[in-house]
C-alpha cells in the first residue's frame, strides 16, 4: 500500500521537506493503546514509541501523536518503529476529558470531515448534533449528519426529524441511511471523495462500527446489538482505528462519546449559532452576555419570536461551559507552575544539604 493510499499529499511532503524530515521513515497514526501506537506506512502496520526528547518535550497532550497524525520515524525491525516527531496538523478535533480537571482528548487530527451520526430510533438529540458541529467547526472540519437505524421509524416521522434538523441547521449534509436493508448508502457513498479523511462522532450502539463495515466492504469492526433491558448500546469500539475504505476514502472510527465537552472553540460557536452572533452585532454593549441586558437584540428576538428558545438555550449553556473550561485551563497551569517551583526548590535544598 502506497501513503498516498491513506491520505499523503504534496502538502504534507512539502511540510516533511521543510521541517527537516526528509531523510526519516513517514507513517500515519492508525491506533493508539496505553502502551504506544500503531503506525501504517509502506513497509506494514509497526507498533510505535516515541522518542524520549519528544516526550521530554512536550508541553501537553497535544504534543504527543495521536490518531490519524503524520510522524516521522525510525523503522528498527519489521515490526517496532520510533517515533521522532509529528508532522504539523491540518486540523484537530477534541474535546473536554471527561474527569479530568482542564484537560482536554484529542479525537483525531488531520480530518477533512466528520460524520456526526445518530440512531432516529433513541438517540436522535438536536443539542447534542450542536454540541458536535460546534466542535466541528473549532477545528475547520466539514460535517456530514448521518440518521441510522431508519428502518425501525416509518417515513412519515423520519421526514418530521429532517425537516426539523434543517430548520435549525443549515448547510450541513443529511444522509439517512439503514444498516439492515442498506437503504440511503448510495447517496452516503457520494458524498465520500478518495483520499479525504473522515471520521464519526456519536454514542454507542447508534451503529457506527456496522456503517464501517458497510462502507469499507469488508468486517473491520465487531459489532453487537443494543440491548433489550437497557435500549443502550455496547461500547464496542474500544479506541479509534483509521481505516481505508472501497472507494478510496479514509475513515477513523472513534469510540462512543457519552459526553461531548466544549473545549476553547475560537469561532466554533459563532459559526454554529451564526443566527445568534448575526443578532449580536446589533446589541447596545459590545461585551452583551445576552442573559439580562438592556438593549439586547438577541433578547429582543427572542421574546418576539424570531429565535428558536431551545436554539438559544444550547447556545446559553455551551457559552458557560467553554468559559468554565477556560478558567479551568487557567487554573490548571497555575497549580502546575506552582509545582515546578516547589519540587525545584525541594531539589535545591536537597543538593544544598548534600554539599
Amino acid at each position: 500500500m502506497k501513503l498516498e493510499d491513506f491520505g499523503y499529499n504534496p502538502a504534507i511532503e512539502k511540510s516533511r521537506v521543510e521541517h527537516g524530515l526528509a531523510a526519516l521513515a513517514i507513517g500515519r497514526v492508525i491506533a493508539e493503546h496505553k502502551e504506544g501506537y500503531v503506525v501504517r506506512t509502506e513497509a506494514g502496520d509497526l507498533k510505535a514509541e516515541v522518542t524520549g526528547g519528544l516526550r521530554f518535550a512536550a508541553r501537553g497532550r497535544e504534543d504527543f501523536p495521536a490518531v490519524g497524525d503524520w510522524v516521522a520515524l525510525t523503522i528498527c525491525d519489521a515490526e517496532f518503529a520510533v517515533i521522532h516527531e509529528v508532522l504539523p496538523r491540518s486540523s484537530l478535533l477534541s474535546r473536554q476529558a471527561v474527569g479530568q480537571f482542564g484537560e482536554i482528548q484529542i479525537i483525531a487530527t488531520n480530518i477533512d470531515h466528520a460524520l456526526l451520526v445518530q440512531a432516529v430510533d433513541r438517540d436522535y438529540n438536536l443539542n447534542r448534533l450542536e454540541r458536535y458541529l460546534t466542535i466541528c467547526h473549532a477545528a475547520k472540519v466539514s460535517p456530514i449528519i448521518v440518521l441510522t437505524k431508519t428502518d425501525l421509524i416509518d417515513q412519515r416521522e423520519l421526514s418530521e426529524i429532517i425537516a426539523a434538523i434543517e430548520r435549525r441547521i443549515s448547510n450541513v449534509p443529511v444522509a439517512a441511511i439503514s444498516n439492515a436493508t442498506q437503504a440511503g448508502y448510495e447517496a452516503l457513498r457520494k458524498l465520500i471523495a478518495p483520499g479525504k479523511t473522515y471520521c464519526m462522532l456519536g454514542s454507542s450502539g447508534v451503529g457506527k462500527s456496522t456503517l464501517t463495515n458497510n462502507l469499507s466492504g469488508r468486517t473491520m469492526m465487531r459489532t453487537d446489538a443494543i440491548s433489550a433491558s437497557t435500549n443502550k448500546g455496547r461500547h464496542v469500539t474500544s479506541h479509534r482505528e483509521l481505516v481505508v475504505l472501497d472507494g478510496g476514502g479514509i475513515l477513523i472510527d472513534n469510540p462512543g462519546m457519552r459526553e461531548v465537552g466544549i473545549v476553547d472553540p475560537d469561532q466554533g460557536l459563532e459559526t454554529t449559532f451564526d443566527k445568534i452572533h448575526r443578532l449580536a452585532q446589533d446589541c447596545r454593549f459590545a461585551d452583551c452576555t445576552h442573559a439580562a441586558e438592556a438593549g439586547c437584540a438577541v433578547l429582543a428576538a427572542l421574546n418576539q419570536g424570531e429565535l428558536d428558545a431551545a436554539v438559544y438555550e444550547s447556545y446559553l449553556k455551551m457559552e458557560r461551559e467553554k468559559a468554565h473550561f477556560a478558567a479551568s485551563r487557567v487554573e490548571r497551569r497555575r497549580r502546575d507552575k506552582e509545582f515546578g517551583k516547589m519540587v525545584k526548590s525541594v531539589k535545591k535544598d536537597h543538593h544544598r544539604h548534600r554539599g
